[in-house]
């Protein structure tokens, strides 16, 4: 399973970005999509998920700002930003559970990241 996020860039504060992320490969079922954000030399925080069902859940700081969604036939999860602050900045990664048919086990799979950019 590869996940290949696009979507990143520099934007000034209280911009917009939209990240995609889809994920490619011989897959039997995807569980939970999500996104985290790492800064710089900081650890991967939380910034939502969102099950098949389309439950989703978000880091305190991002709520109210920033919406997840997924199509789950394309098997690929958006991350629509607004009112983008300086401390949104950092590499996002997409982040997925899913069982590839070629081992048949529920695996974590992370994207390469995409760099996300605010200035102030």
């Amino acid at each position: 399973v590869q996940l290949q996020a696009s979507g990143g860039g520099l934007v000034q504060a209280g911009g917009s970005l939209r990240l995609s992320c889809a994920a490619t490969g011989s897959i039997l079922s995807i569980a939970d999509m999500g996104w985290y954000r790492q800064a710089s030399g900081d650890q991967r925080d939380l910034i939502a998920t969102i099950t098949p069902a389309g439950t989703t859940k978000y880091g305190d700081s991002v709520k109210g700002r920033f919406t997840i969604g997924r199509d789950k036939v394309e098997n690929t999860v958006y991350l629509q930003m607004s009112g983008l602050q300086p401390e949104d900045t950092g590499v996002y990664y997409c982040n997925t559970r899913a069982i590839p048919r070629t081992t048949y086990a529920l695996t974590n799979f992370w994207g390469q990241g995409t760099q996300v950019t605010v200035s102030s």
